[in-house]
């Protein structure tokens, strides 16, 4: 009896203390259809109208055009005081839609051909809506077995569609730059026993920064670290690394990885992965290939051609959000032995005893990567494979690589213009070189790429290429059209001509 009225008298102090919250944070029925059909209404119209719209939308770059006052309204906008209280849901979407949505550079449009493009489908937006609504959490087996059924099955698709043995695996984590720190975790395990001292990495000087970043961040001092200069189809160059690596074994160093490239950043270079890995298996090397934007070319017959060897690599990035068309916040890692992630990863606190038993068949991809908690990433993947058929993938991956091979075509013919890389994978660089000019050839053509994105008709990114800035364009995006490549060479040209007047040399 005692104890009853200790309970009872607990109730009474937090019924006339506390108030339970009056929503709860949720909206009624009626309230979520009515938010439900006002935001999915934008989303399909973004779907509908996106080749309609200008391809960057001022001030959402800072262009040279652009004015100050632009910038600062913008801010003013979106600089806010708390929100103590409720603001109307419908009020704050189209608040969204005002301010937000309509100052963005759509990297999904048909004409955005800048650093590498992302567009997306419908039908993984949806899973991300499920993935969202339903709050699945992917990181044991225990809470989330049917994610990690989907996970398991969707990377053991990938390790396939690249050769890999059946004792592959993987994981699905936040983007490229992830996979890479994860994949270089893991060789710094297996081949060093998390012991740096002295080891050495090996990469091209065309590898993507986040490789850099990554082993910064796994504790790799600067001189450690070996980048090797391209060769002229800016690859990695086998004789350069051999002689590398005997020099550092002179020297006392430990060499223990190679990074190779499947489709650089900035032309589409593919390393030569087969013999890079008969090296790599001679001398013991861990094999990464960084193929965040070109392992996709696999599934087609061009890209296995250019891809032989990437099934002997130990660990490969894939990015789906760039060429398997996937809404941003989906990376891949796929490793040739499942369990040397695990052996990395996996640390068994007392709170999660539970979790861990499971048997041979069960998952918990926890234990393979440096999340806990983690998100159903796999799903947009599983569903647009099942809905579209790999099939068509297959043919939207090879007509972005068309599309590169037109535009280098039509450069060839303009008076004025040279390609500076071939295109690759989707890839090609080129930029105009007017004769008896006075003004610097790099200013020029950084000017063009400002000028077309400032009109909205399309965006190109510029890079540096021995040494000379060139433009690149990515086209890698399936609703790109033959016409859209014509009209922006024919912007681009243009835009060209009417620079150089001024700077040409009387």
């Amino acid at each position: 009896m005692q104890k009853i009225l200790k309970v009872s008298k607990i109730r009474t102090f937090y019924s006339m203390n506390q108030k339970q919250p009056s929503k709860n944070l949720q909206l009624s029925q009626s309230e979520m259809r009515a938010l439900s059909n006002q935001v999915m209404d934008l989303v399909i119209e973004h779907f509908e109208d996106l080749r309609s719209l200008p391809v960057v939308q001022k001030p959402a770059i800072p262009l040279p055009t652009q004015s100050i006052s632009e910038g600062k309204e913008l801010l003013k906008r979106q600089r806010e005081p708390i929100p103590y209280l409720a603001t109307d849901i419908r009020c704050i979407v189209q608040q969204l839609e005002k301010d937000i949505l309509n100052q963005i550079v759509h990297t999904d449009h048909p004409r955005f051909f800048a650093f590498v493009p992302s567009p997306n489908n419908f039908v993984s937006v949806m899973a991300d809506t499920l993935v969202s609504g339903f709050n699945v959490f992917a990181g044991t087996w225990l809470v989330g077995k049917g994610a990690a059924e989907i996970e398991r099955e969707t990377i053991g698709w990938l390790c396939q569609l690249c050769g890999l043995p059946k004792t592959a695996g993987g994981l699905f984590v936040s983007g490229g730059s992830m996979a890479n720190l994860t994949a270089l975790a893991t060789a710094r395990h297996i081949k060093l026993n998390d012991q740096i001292d002295k080891a050495v990495v090996y990469f091209s000087d065309q590898t993507h920064s986040s490789v850099i970043r990554a082993l910064k961040i796994l504790g790799f001092p600067q001189h450690q670290l070996r980048s090797i200069p391209c060769d002229k189809d800016y690859r990695l160059s086998m004789k350069d690394v051999w002689n590398q690596v005997v020099y550092d074994r002179t020297q006392g160093n430990i060499p223990f990885c190679v990074i190779a490239n499947a489709g650089t950043t900035n032309t589409g270079a593919i390393d030569p992965l087969a013999d890079l890995a008969d090296f790599c298996q001679a001398e013991n090397l861990w094999l990464h290939v960084d193929g965040a934007f070109g392992a996709a070319a696999i599934l087609t017959d061009t890209g296995k051609k250019k891809l032989t060897g990437l099934e002997r690599a130990d660990s490969i990035t894939i990015d789906p959000h760039k060429w398997l068309f996937q809404p941003y916040e989906i990376g891949c890692l796929i490793v040739r032995e499942q369990g040397t992630l695990k052996d990395t990863f996996c640390i068994m606190p007392e709170y999660l005893h539970d979790v861990n038993q499971t048997t041979e068949e069960e998952i918990n991809y926890c234990n393979y990567g440096a999340q806990l908690t983690r998100s159903f990433r796999a799903l947009k993947l599983w569903m647009s494979f099942k809905a579209f058929g790999v099939d068509t993938f297959s043919e939207a991956i090879s007509w972005g690589m068309t599309l590169a091979e037109l535009a280098e075509h039509l450069f060839q013919e303009l008076p004025d213009w040279e390609v500076v890389s071939s295109a690759s994978i989707g890839i090609v660089t080129f930029r105009y070189v007017p004769t008896r000019c006075s003004t610097s050839i790099d200013a020029i053509n950084q000017q063009i790429v400002n000028q077309i994105a400032s009109s909205g008709f399309a965006m190109l990114s510029t890079t540096v290429l021995k040494g000379h800035k060139v433009i690149r364009m990515c086209t890698i995006n399936p609703s790109t059209t033959e016409e859209d490549i014509l009209q922006t060479i024919i912007q681009l040209n243009d835009i060209a001509k009417s620079l150089t007047p001024s700077a040409l040399v009387s």
